[in-house]
C-alpha cells in the first residue's frame, strides 16, 4: 500500500547514528493500546470536542428549565414621575405628596429595590428541535471519537511493526557485514599469495564499505521508528529507543477479508448522525415561524432603606409572542440549514463512496502483496542457494570475485525486500480489518 507513513528501509535520509549509545526502553505490543489511549493528543482532541458538544446539549435544557434572576437597585432621584413611583411602591404615599408643587418639584428620593424575576419557557417548538439537533451532534462526536481511538491503533500497530522491521533490518546488514569482512580476509589471504589481483582486494572493499553505509541508515530508521512511536504515545523521554520484545516474524499467513463496507461503521454512523443534525435543524428553522408561549412572574421588594423590606408585591404573567415579519431574517435562515441539510447529506454519499473505493483497493493490494511475499521468499532461498554455491566454488580458485560479489550482494537485497513484503502484507490485512471494522 503507497502511504507516506508506510515505512521504508532505505527512503529516509542518513540521520547520525546515536541511538545505540542511548537508554533502550523495552516495549511490548500488548502494553502500547492502553498507553496510547491514556495519552494520545489527538485522542484528547477528539475527547475535547465531545465534550464540547456536550455542553452545547446542556445548554438545550433551558428549554425546560426556568431563567431565575434576582437583583437589588439603589436609587436617588428629583424626577417627579421616578420620585412619585418610588414612594407608591415603597407604599408611604400620603396626601401631602399630591400637592402640584411637591408632585412637580419633588425633594430627593432614595429607593432600594429587591426584585425576583423567573421565566419559564412553556411552548418553544423550534428550541425542541434544536435541542434534537445538538443531541445529534454529541452524538456524532462521540462516534467520531471512538473511531479516532480505532485508527490510532493501527496507527499504534504499524508503528510498532515498523521499529520490529528496522531492527530486523539491522540484523540483515550486520550479518551481511560480517559476512563482507569474512570475504574481505579472505581475498587479501589469496591477494598475499599472489592468487588473486589488487583490484579484487579494492572491490570487496568496496562492498564492506557499501554495507556499512547501509548499516548506518538502518540504524537511523529504528531511531525515526522509535520518534513516531513515542509521538503516538505522547512520550515525554525524548531522543529514546524503543526496542519491541517481540522479534519481527519472517513467516506469513494467508487469512480471508471482508470486501463488503459495513453500514455500522462509526465514522459513517457519525455522519449519518451530522446529517440528522442537520435535519432536525430545518425543522426548527421552520418551527421558528410559529409563535412561542412563555411564561413569567416576579416577586418584589421595596425601601428607603438598603436591603429593607418594608413594600412587597408580585406580578405573574404569560405572553404568546408571534414574530410575524422580521426582514426576511427567519426565512433566510431555513434557506440555509436547507441547503446545509442537503450538502451533509452529499458528504455522506461521497464519503461512502469513497470508503467503499478504498476498501477495493486494499483488498486489490493485499492480493498483490501476497504475491510479492511468494515471490520475494523464492528470490531470497534461490540467492542464498546461489551464494551457497559461489562461495563455494569461489573458494576452491573456480569463481571470480565479481561474481561472488554479485550474489552476496544479490543474497541480502532479496533478504530485505522480503521483509519488506511481509511488512506490507501484514499492514493490509489489518488496514483492511480497520476498514470493515
Amino acid at each position: 500500500m503507497k502511504n507516506k507513513n508506510i515505512f521504508t528501509l532505505f527512503g529516509l535520509l542518513a540521520l547520525s547514528w546515536t541511538a545505540f549509545g542511548q537508554d533502550t526502553l523495552r516495549i511490548s505490543k500488548k502494553d502500547l493500546i492502553p498507553r496510547m489511549s491514556e495519552k494520545n493528543l489527538q485522542i484528547k482532541i477528539a475527547e475535547k470536542n465531545y465534550e464540547s458538544a456536550m455542553a452545547d446539549y446542556h445548554q438545550s435544557n433551558s428549554l425546560f428549565l426556568p431563567n431565575v434572576n434576582l437583583s437589588h437597585t439603589a436609587m436617588l432621584t428629583t424626577n417627579p414621575l421616578m420620585a412619585f413611583g418610588s414612594k407608591l411602591n415603597q407604599a408611604i404615599v400620603s396626601p401631602e405628596d399630591f400637592n402640584p408643587n411637591v408632585l412637580n418639584h419633588p425633594s430627593q428620593t432614595k429607593n432600594f429595590a429587591t426584585k425576583i424575576e423567573v421565566q419559564q419557557p412553556l411552548i418553544n417548538l423550534d428550541g425542541l428541535y434544536g435541542r434534537q439537533a445538538a443531541k445529534s451532534k454529541m452524538d456524532a462526536f462521540a462516534l467520531q471519537t471512538e473511531r479516532t481511538k480505532e485508527y490510532l491503533e493501527l496507527e499504534v500497530n504499524k508503528a510498532f511493526m515498523q521499529l520490529q522491521l528496522a531492527y530486523k533490518a539491522v540484523k540483515v546488514l550486520q550479518k551481511a557485514e560480517n559476512t563482507g569482512k569474512a570475504n574481505l580476509k579472505l581475498v587479501e589471504n589469496y591477494f598475499k599469495q599472489g592468487m588473486l589481483q589488487k583490484t579484487d582486494v579494492l572491490n570487496v572493499q568496496v562492498r564492506v564499505n557499501e554495507i556499512s553505509n547501509q548499516l548506518q541508515y538502518a540504524k537511523s530508521n529504528v531511531q525515526n521508528a522509535s520518534d513516531y512511536l513515542g509521538f503516538l504515545l505522547n512520550d515525554e523521554q525524548s531522543k529514546k529507543v524503543y526496542k519491541p520484545t517481540e522479534e519481527f516474524e519472517s513467516e506469513f499467513s494467508v487469512i480471508s477479508v471482508n470486501t463488503v463496507l459495513p453500514t455500522n461503521r462509526k465514522d459513517i454512523q457519525a455522519l449519518d448522525k451530522s446529517s440528522e443534525a442537520y435535519e432536525k435543524m430545518v425543522m426548527s428553522s421552520k418551527m421558528n415561524l410559529l409563535p412561542r408561549l412563555n411564561a413569567f412572574g416576579s416577586y418584589e421588594m421595596y425601601d428607603d432603606n438598603l436591603f429593607g423590606t418594608n413594600a412587597k408585591g408580585y406580578l405573574v404573567g404569560a405572553q404568546l409572542l408571534w414574530n410575524v415579519f422580521d426582514g426576511y431574517k427567519s426565512i433566510g435562515k431555513l434557506e440555509k440549514t436547507k441547503a446545509d441539510y442537503s450538502k451533509a447529506q452529499t458528504e455522506t454519499e461521497q464519503y461512502k463512496a469513497k470508503s467503499q473505493m478504498e476498501l477495493n483497493q486494499a483488498v486489490r493490494q493485499l492480493s498483490d502483496a501476497e504475491n510479492n511475499v511468494k515471490l520475494t521468499q523464492l528470490a531470497f532461498k534461490q540467492a542464498q542457494e546461489a551464494y551457497k554455491i559461489r562461495s563455494n566454488r569461489f573458494a576452491q580458485g573456480l569463481e571470480k570475485t565479481t561474481d561472488l560479489l554479485q550474489s552476496e550482494t544479490l543474497q541480502s537485497q532479496k533478504e530485505l525486500e522480503n521483509l519488506q513484503a511481509i511488512f506490507e502484507y501484514r499492514f493490509t490485512q489489518e488496514y483492511i480489518q480497520f476498514l470493515t471494522k
